[in-house]
């Protein structure tokens, strides 16, 4: 790499991949340390540390780093850095580390990624986090609501030793390291380079602001998408990015380029854009598009949902540019306007024109229920390939959760609705009774709070392999916990449908049923932890369906169920 382009492009970067004979010696030495698995949002940042994306740091934060970052924005040597980067681990791990001991980095398969040696250990302050990093503890606000859930409760820091980059199979001619696009953007000639950030199909307001910020920088395009970490109720990664290859044809030739971000999403504001610059110089760009709502998770049709102030992002980011050493391109709003049928700055709309609103949250949910799309709002091209992601309802996967005390009526419920389905044919129907899946998935597992609640996540995981492709999966465990349940909808409603069936029947006519003798073993204490007398059952508090079995007969609930996926249009 020359010096040139490290003057036109950003400074040397950071590579913590060590070479191989170093990397031979690490392998045998790591039967000897603790080892942990990596989760997607762990092992984006890893990738990000060891290829030179989040130069400067040189591993994950340690206690004092971690600190002065979210205090001051500021690495312990003064240098601008805007959140945190930690590696979060279970107390378990944490109480068997030491500092400067080793920790192995583990992808999924079991494969050893990297080396950390030990810094520092400390437990993880969840309100000066949220307080620091997301500026609310509001926990309306996905950000905050991820951090006090998260299981792993201390963080790790300490420098990284890389032994082999994370490896991504799809989409693997679009995916660069900074230093790879350091060499194309020199190859093309390319002095002016501005990144755009998106986690969103290229919709028309999309495509139209990336030729705005190509304009104001007057500079090429990086079309830089993040594809790491999606959110409930987002379109998936894949889909996107068969819409970015299907609308390069749409710039002039020669003067945008795709490729893709292995970077999780922090979903802080006007923090995050300027983490998001910092990357995007590390990745060559001479310049960056912050958008009007820059990385806000709000934005739900009402000013109200948003949690940060509109510019704000740009704002920030503006204020750093001479330290950032990339210039900031702040991106005006911009609204359809019905009138001239072209997208504008809300800033130049007339009284007399007619404008409407551009919600991406809205017109995704519009596509999962097979809703047609106005013309206006994407290109033929986009709704095609979400088309093939987001059929139609009723060629949809579904899974149909009935959850209810013991006795209720579930798994009566579920054999007539799996019948029924049979009956109905064309589609593939799958039941995973709670007994069922106890017998042929779960026989190891006991009944202590843990082991019951493990085993509904199993069926979560089952339904939703059934359901992204396509086919309906009727579950029936007694499913407890709110939470749970509510992790198991996010995951499904990525792939279909999820209906909650409550059978709400109550305790009095569910034991007066106990064919099994269970209710009586627990009043008794010969069962412990037992669902409705010593452990609570969480009712759900906006199911789709809510079923009282005391007098209705099983077909008479499983017509009401129907009647409702016709409705919703799952059956036609």
């Amino acid at each position: 790499m020359t010096t040139k382009l490290y003057e036109a492009h950003g400074g040397p970067l950071n590579d913590l991949v060590v070479s191989t004979q170093r990397a031979e010696k690490l392998k045998k030495q790591s039967i000897h340390w603790p080892s942990i698995t990596l989760n997607s949002q762990q092992i984006s940042e890893l990738t990000l540390l060891m290829n030179g994306g989040f130069s400067p740091l040189k591993g994950f934060m340690n206690q004092r780093a971690y600190r002065s970052v979210a205090d001051t924005m500021r690495l312990p040597d003064g240098t601008l850095w805007p959140l945190p980067i930690c590696l979060s681990v279970n107390e378990e791990i944490a109480k068997k580390l030491k500092t400067t001991e080793k920790l192995a980095l583990l992808d999924p398969e079991g494969f050893m990624l990297a080396v950390l040696t030990v810094d520092d250990i400390w437990p993880l302050d969840t309100e000066y986090e949220a307080a620091k990093v997301f500026e609310t503890n509001d926990t309306t606000h996905p950000g905050v609501t991820a951090l006090y859930q998260r299981d792993k409760k201390y963080y790790v820091g300490g420098t990284i030793e890389g032994i082999q980059h994370p490896i991504s199979f799809a989409f693997r001619r679009q995916r660069h390291t900074p230093n790879e696009l350091r060499q194309v953007f020199q190859k093309l000639g390319w002095r002016r380079i501005v990144g755009f950030h998106t986690h969103n199909p290229l919709h028309r307001l999309q495509y139209d602001a990336t030729l705005q910020a190509m304009e104001k920088a007057k500079a090429s395009l990086l079309l830089h998408p993040v594809v790491e970490q999606v959110r409930p109720g987002e379109i998936d990664a894949y889909t996107r990015v068969r819409s970015y290859l299907r609308l390069i044809q749409k710039y002039p030739p020669h003067m945008m380029m795709l490729s893709l971000l292995p970077m999780s999403r922090y979903l802080a504001g006007p923090k995050e854009a300027l983490l998001h610059a910092i990357v995007r110089k590390n990745f060559g760009c001479t310049h960056f598009a912050v958008g009007w709502r820059h990385a806000d998770p709000g934005g739900n049709g009402a000013s109200s949902d948003y949690f940060y102030a509109p510019g704000e992002a740009s704002d920030l980011a503006a204020s750093h540019e001479n330290e950032l050493g990339i210039g900031i391109v702040p991106l005006d709003e911009l609204v359809y306007s019905k009138t001239n049928d072209n997208f504008v700055s809300a800033k130049a709309i007339h009284e007399d024109q007619e404008i409407a609103l551009c919600d991406d949250q809205a017109f995704h949910q519009r596509f999962r229920e097979g809703k047609p799309i106005p013309k206006w709002y994407t290109f033929p091209e986009v709704a095609e390939e979400m088309r093939k992601a987001y059929p139609e309802r009723h060629k949809q996967g579904v899974t149909i959760f009935c959850t209810g005390l013991s006795g209720a009526g579930k798994s009566t419920i579920a054999k007539v609705l799996y019948a029924r389905f049979l009956e109905m044919g064309g589609r593939p129907v799958t039941l995973l009774d709670g007994d069922i899946v106890r017998l042929n998935l779960s026989s190891e597992l006991g009944f202590s709070k843990k082991h019951r609640d493990l085993n509904v996540r199993r069926i979560g995981f089952v339904a939703g392999e059934i359901t992204k492709n396509r086919g309906i999966a009727i579950c029936a465990p007694i499913a407890p916990y709110t939470a749970t349940r509510q992790a198991i909808r996010g995951q499904i409603e990525q792939y279909g449908g999820f209906i909650e069936v409550h059978v709400n029947t109550p305790i009095e006519v569910c034991e007066a049923r106990d064919r099994k003798g269970l209710y009586a073993k627990a009043r008794a204490g010969k069962i412990k932890d037992f669902t409705g007398v010593d452990d609570p059952y969480e009712a759900p508090e906006r199911p789709e369906i809510m079923l009282d079995t005391t007098d209705l007969t099983p077909d008479e609930a499983v017509q009401d169920v129907m009647l409702y996926l016709e409705r919703a249009g799952y059956i036609k």
